[in-house]
């Protein structure tokens, strides 16, 4: 989507609290702050920060880009209810940007042509998400598509002869991935997202994948 810049850019799905500002394809503000519980109190603070760093008001900006899972059922809520009220304000179409391919295109630009990868992010204490991935130089495709793998069935999937890229601690070679970030959910968006371009907010909702159950106190 060539021709709507520049891109605001919100991500929330995990413990990474990110906002970017996308201006041009090389040129963009970002800020980045890796801490738990955080993202409610931080993030339209960040929010007017790339803004102002970038020299753009909010209703010149061409689109709003927000990560929308799978990924944390709080985190996820939070930064769409600011998509949906910073857009609702601005009358600014948001781009709904599937987490995982962010974090694809993301670690894609370290890879070689031909490369089978995995990655792994925290589900909840028991699950975490799954996708096996190909990179053909140019472009990444899905072997399968993201799914919830209990984490006592994770001897069932062969990792020890794969890439991995994951955000929590395996007895595998991992490298660790912190993300996707912000920028990356513009990219996305920037490269792939005028098919998801809306201005009907009412319908869109977090990809939670799997169910989460409210536990109350006892």
């Amino acid at each position: 989507m060539k021709e709507t810049l520049p891109i605001l850019g919100i991500e929330t799905s995990g413990d990474l609290c990110s906002v970017a500002l996308m201006v041009s394809e090389k040129s963009f503000y970002e800020i980045n702050i890796l801490e738990k519980h955080i993202h409610s109190k931080k993030i339209l603070n960040m929010i007017d920060l790339v803004l102002k760093e970038g020299g753009v008001e909010l209703k010149q900006v061409a689109h709003i880009a927000v990560s929308m899972g799978p990924g944390s059922f709080t985190g996820l809520r939070i930064g769409l209810t600011t998509a949906k009220g910073l857009g609702f304000g601005a009358n600014l179409p948001i781009v709904p940007v599937p987490t995982f391919h962010a974090l694809a295109l993301q670690v894609s630009d370290y890879l070689e042509a031909n490369t089978n990868f995995v990655i792994i992010r925290n589900a909840s204490v028991e699950d975490f998400y799954y996708a096996l991935l190909k990179y053909d130089g140019s472009k990444y495709t899905f072997i399968n598509d993201v799914d919830v793998i209990k984490k006592r069935d994770m001897n069932n999937l062969s990792l020890h002869d794969k890439l991995i890229f994951s955000d929590i601690d395996l007895d595998f070679n991992t490298k660790k991935i912190v993300g996707p970030t912000a920028l990356n959910i513009c990219r996305y968006s920037y490269l792939f997202g005028k098919d998801l371009l809306t201005f009907d907010y009412d319908y869109l909702e977090p990809y939670y994948l799997k169910q989460f159950l409210v536990k109350g106190k006892k």
